[in-house]
């Protein structure tokens, strides 16, 4: 399990993760206008996401695949407990400040934004994992833009626009999510060419 842990860059990742949640607390601090609080968030869960998928990338390829049969069960305990570690974080970083949304927002945002990552990471493989995310975190920044002038969203897609207590926006984001640590959990990251 060590090993596994180690080729998909798991303690590297928890420590980035841990430095973000530290950051988003520094920025939490000063008051920032409504619209760069919503912001601000956003971007540290998109952070997040970004290295959770990254991590479902091994460096080993197709040995590994035929190596062992517990293959599956750690993708998927490795993928869980860095998303749970990186709720856990970042709703610590929020104790005691105002993020926008709250802790729950931020748990939904997480779990769409780390699913998207997942996906790419399974059909365009972990170097490019970040494309999901980053293309979510755009497209949803300009939604909350739209929002925050009085034209709010009214698509489940742009879960990031919604509000906290959007059943669609859940559902939406839950479901990215279980699909996304469902395809890299059985199939895992797609190889590289070389490999």
């Amino acid at each position: 399990m060590a090993l596994f842990l180690i080729s998909r860059r798991v303690p590297v990742v928890a420590a980035v993760i841990i430095v973000l949640a530290a950051l988003l607390r520094a920025l939490l601090i000063w008051r920032w206008d409504s619209y760069g609080a919503l912001q601000l968030p956003l971007m540290v869960e998109t952070g997040c996401a970004v290295l959770i998928a990254g991590a479902a990338a091994s460096r080993l390829g197709e040995p590994e695949r035929v190596g062992g049969r517990w293959l599956p069960v750690l993708r998927l305990g490795a993928t869980l407990a860095l998303t749970g570690g990186a709720a856990a974080a970042l709703a610590a970083a929020g104790i005691g400040a105002h993020m926008a949304g709250g802790s729950l927002d931020m748990l939904r945002n997480l779990a769409g934004s780390t699913g998207l990552g997942l996906l790419c990471a399974a059909v365009l493989g972990g170097g490019l994992a970040w494309t999901g995310p980053a293309g979510h975190l755009i497209a949803a920044a300009y939604a909350l833009y739209a929002a925050w002038h009085g034209t709010p969203t009214t698509s489940p897609l742009l879960w990031p626009a919604r509000a906290p207590s959007d059943i669609g926006a859940w559902l939406c984001a839950g479901l990215v999510f279980v699909i996304g640590v469902a395809v890299v959990s059985v199939r895992g990251a797609r190889d590289r060419a070389e490999e």
